[in-house]
């Protein structure tokens, strides 16, 4: 089950019962505000709920006044160390802040940026990874264990908790899917807050989307976690595709078209692997019909084995089947079989 407290972030809710959301964040240069918006457009357009920016210095929490106006989805200020950019990100406008309390100095600075959130209902998100655990808590536990991570993260939260402010999501990240998937086990049984999931360090585009479908996605398929983001040491847009597949993939996101495709085998005569790239591409645009699409390579199993696809086409020695429920519909040249198919999606 996902966290029983619910937060909101610029008019979207985290936690509770809300659906799984979606974050990224820009890897622009935040004092370039029209660079960030851009960036930020493009990720809105992907499906991005919640987008993410780093604030090293004034000059970026000015410029995110800019960004927070135009930006088409809310904003979140990324801070480290200096509660005054937590301060003037607050003022800027941002939905919401993202910054551990213990590292930002006295209980004067903690009290003042809680003063300045709550003030503008705007949550703080702790985020703990594997190299920001303090040096009694990793003495204690032998490292950045499971244990570790979660003990860091409520220690931080209790900072805030002190002032009466509970308007908090967590996250505890380590570059390890094991201990990730640990971590966060632990923190919904210790506590009811919203769960930002997401691997630390994942690594590029191929490993990166592996791991975050191994942690994140696992974790999702057990009921725990409420909004995530995949790490990914590439364009952030394409963390936004990794994240859509992976709620899919665990059954939280029926939006759009789901491709299903065989894996080939000795069988095959026709080009399954350009095709079924091929749909994939074609339908990826397609909102709005939440139907299952099948890409078999077989004419003599494939409607049977896809018969709980909407629509499919199998193939066979130079033409193929396109089928309906695993009802064939008719015989087509292999040409025609990616054209025949959008046409029966059409119809849908």
């Amino acid at each position: 089950m996902n966290s029983k407290k619910q937060i909101d972030v610029g008019g979207v809710k985290i936690g509770g019962n809300a659906p799984i959301v979606v974050q990224s964040m820009t890897n622009t240069d935040t004092r370039d505000a029209q660079a960030t918006l851009r960036q930020i457009a493009a990720l809105a357009t992907a499906g991005c709920d919640i987008v993410r920016c780093a604030v090293p210095d004034a000059q970026a929490a000015h410029a995110l006044g800019e960004i927070c106006e135009k930006s088409p989805i809310p904003v979140v200020a990324d801070i480290h160390f200096d509660y005054k950019l937590a301060l003037e990100s607050i003022e800027a406008g941002v939905h919401k802040v993202r910054i551990n309390p213990g590292n930002i100095g006295s209980d004067d600075r903690v009290k003042a940026v809680v003063g300045a959130a709550r003030a503008k209902h705007i949550p703080i998100r702790i985020g703990v990874n594997s190299g920001s655990v303090e040096r009694e808590i990793l003495a204690k536990h032998g490292g950045p264990t499971p244990e570790a991570l979660v003990e860091s993260a409520l220690y931080h939260a209790a900072l805030l908790e002190k002032f009466d402010f509970d308007d908090i999501c967590l996250s505890m990240k380590s570059s390890s899917v094991p201990y990730t998937m640990r971590a966060y086990q632990l923190a919904q049984q210790k506590c009811d807050y919203p769960l930002h999931l997401g691997v630390t360090e994942a690594g590029t585009e191929y490993m990166g989307t592996i791991k975050s479908a191994a942690g994140i996605g696992g974790l999702l398929a057990l009921g725990v976690g409420d909004t995530i983001r995949v790490s990914l040491t590439d364009d952030p847009v394409k963390e936004i595709y990794a994240a859509q597949a992976i709620l899919k993939a665990v059954g939280l996101n029926d939006d759009g078209i789901n491709v299903v495709s065989c894996p080939t085998c000795g069988r095959t005569r026709i080009d399954l692997i350009g095709i079924a790239k091929e749909v994939e591409q074609r339908v990826a645009a397609i909102h709005g019909k939440k139907i299952k699409v099948a890409v078999m390579g077989c004419a003599v199993n494939g409607p049977g084995e896809a018969r709980e696809a909407d629509v499919g086409i199998a193939g066979g020695d130079g033409v193929g089947l396109v089928f309906r429920k695993g009802e064939i519909l008719r015989k087509v040249p292999e040409e025609r079989l990616v054209d025949s198919l959008m046409e029966e999606i059409e119809k849908l």
